[in-house]
């Protein structure tokens, strides 16, 4: 899965509690993408809030899928209007969104909303996935890690 020469395709924000095994965080990211197809669009990225990139299960993740893992601030993602909203999260990270907000942090449109791997109760990992056109770009205020 590689980038598009014009810069459009999917960004999947994804969030997970604390030591999240990365097969809950890929697993979550590959069943989701399979359900919209190859059609769909190249992944780009994966993003995350800047306190959940360090996390081993994402940052394996984002090895597995071979693609980049950028991270945004919090004020960047407290920022983005998402349609759901975690009280777990503003409490820990202090952003109500982390998976929905980081998808569309560098612009597009929401394709999948969050979803979550684990049963009842907190989440394992979540993930929503957003496409970005070739129009929407990358604000420089995220940052990279590979």
């Amino acid at each position: 899965m590689t980038a598009s020469p014009a810069g459009a395709g999917l960004v999947v924000g994804v969030g997970a509690c604390r030591d999240a095994p990365a097969e809950a965080v890929y697993g979550l990211v590959r069943e989701v993408l399979a359900e919209l197809g190859p059609g769909t669009g190249p992944l780009l990225e994966l993003a995350t809030v800047e306190a959940k990139a360090t996390e081993p299960g994402i940052v394996e993740a984002a090895r597995l899928l071979g693609v980049r893992l950028r991270s945004w601030a919090p004020g960047v993602l407290a920022a983005v209007e998402t349609p759901h909203s975690s009280p777990t999260a503003l409490a820990a990270l202090g952003v109500a969104s982390v998976a929905e907000a980081a998808a569309l942090a560098g612009g597009g449109e929401l394709l999948v909303p969050k979803r979550k791997q684990g049963g009842p109760g907190p989440a394992v990992a979540t993930c929503a996935v957003a496409r970005r056109g070739p129009a929407a770009g990358v604000p420089g205020d995220g940052t990279t890690t590979e």
